[in-house]
């Protein structure tokens, strides 16, 4: 019996926090950042935002001339969707503490946009996965703290569940994966769409 080639993935993202992800769930993509300007990017609503970025990154990195031919990219992008507006990454420590400011107390909901291209045929598959986040109550030095700290300026919506804003997420609805950045469920969902099992991934 003759076993199949296992397919190589390609993650379409700088992100190191979706990197882990993958890896924990036994997968070893190469990365290629996109280099998409997602200021540039517009849609009528946040989740779909999400999945149109998503779609772009994908397509960048599937149609940027740097792959062998015949991997699977996968391109992901979040933003938090509070009050109907899409807030993504802070620009500067100012916007991060005023989001913050806002956020505390409330409820939000995290939209990840994914796409997955097969570069063998060109068929594509994307979907956006939603996680309602509930935030605590820091009060403003506690803030200022981890505003100081840097780490709001470089995730969506300010704030991650696996750093030093956990302690101010005082419960989520949904998979906490995709408020991390990518929804496990979800790529294994689109991957079998496209004819690939997620343990054929396998490393």
């Amino acid at each position: 019996m003759t076993s199949t080639p296992r397919r190589a993935l390609v993650l379409a993202s700088a992100s190191p926090a979706r990197l882990g992800l993958l890896r924990q769930a036994g997968l070893d993509p190469r990365v290629v950042v996109s280099g998409v300007d997602e200021e540039a990017i517009t849609a009528p609503s946040p989740a779909e935002l999400a999945r149109v970025l998503a779609e772009a990154k994908a397509t960048a990195v599937a149609e940027g001339g740097l792959l062998a031919g015949g991997e699977l990219v996968v391109g992901c992008d979040s933003v938090l969707e509070l009050d109907g507006r899409a807030l993504g990454k802070p620009k500067d420590a100012a916007e991060a503490t005023r989001r913050w400011q806002e956020m505390r107390g409330r409820s939000g909901v995290l939209r990840t946009g994914h796409c997955v291209i097969d570069t063998a045929d060109g068929r594509r598959v994307s979907r956006t996965a939603s996680t309602t986040v509930h935030f605590g109550t820091p009060d403003d030095d506690e803030v200022a703290a981890y505003v100081a700290g840097g780490e709001p300026l470089h995730v969506a919506g300010a704030f991650t569940l696996d750093g030093r804003s956990a302690p101010f997420v005082e419960g989520i609805e949904g998979d906490p994966g995709n408020v991390i950045g990518l929804s496990l469920p979800l790529l294994r969902t689109l991957l079998a769409e496209l004819g690939t099992r997620i343990t054929d991934l396998w490393t």
